[in-house]
């Protein structure tokens, strides 16, 4: 019988390692790797490839399509590949990690108080978008926590915005301490100041 030789690439598509889908994420071409991104969802221990090889993808589809999978996946392993990337310079990248967090809502909740004590006032400042998927009193504590202890007016800015709609009358007294505290900047002051009277007006409704 005539011996048939095996085409050239075969023993490595079927040698023991990485699955061919992972392969693709780095190495198919832009079609393959969107597939590659697509197919990942249902394999939660491709998170940490995911993530690697969304932090290299400049094609913004395939990008998107490996985001959407991490936030499918949706475990700790996740959040943990994806936490790195809101560190980022690349502000594309920063986005797509923080809207794919913010998808897991269940799963991030254990890690957001720690972003708002980050040394990185940039990593304090997004999470406060995170913070925003919490469950209202939860969120509303961890933000007037933050308003305490935090020295960079745009954090705070963001801590206002989103108090603006999850805080409750509770929320006031350390709004006010922070304007207080910010009382020289203008955009800030008056921030707080609509905030709180937005709070104010809805906090009888709230008690009825």
């Amino acid at each position: 019988m005539p011996l048939i030789r095996k085409a050239p690439g075969a023993a490595a598509s079927t040698a023991p390692g990485k699955p061919a889908s992972i392969d693709a994420l780095t190495l198919g071409t832009d079609e393959e790797r969107w597939t590659a991104a697509r197919a990942a969802a249902s394999d939660p221990d491709a998170a940490g490839a995911l993530a690697a090889a969304v932090a290299r993808e400049r094609n913004p589809r395939v990008r998107e399509a490996m985001f959407t999978s991490l936030s499918r996946i949706a475990t700790p392993k996740s959040v943990e590949a994806l936490l790195p990337l809101i560190r980022s310079d690349d502000s594309a990248l920063r986005t797509g990690a923080l809207d794919a967090l913010g998808a897991m809502k269940d799963v991030v909740r254990p890690y957001v108080a720690e972003l708002t004590r980050d040394l990185d006032s940039d990593v304090r400042l997004l999470a406060c978008e995170l913070v925003r998927t919490l469950p209202s009193d939860e969120a509303s504590a961890l933000l007037c926590a933050l308003l305490d202890a935090e020295q960079e007016p745009n954090v705070c800015a963001s801590a206002v915005e989103v108090l603006a709609e999850v805080g409750g009358a509770d929320a006031l007294p350390a709004l006010a301490r922070c304007k207080a505290r910010f009382h020289a900047i203008p955009f800030l002051a008056f921030s707080i100041t609509v905030t709180a009277d937005r709070i104010r007006s809805q906090s009888p409704a709230q008690r009825g």
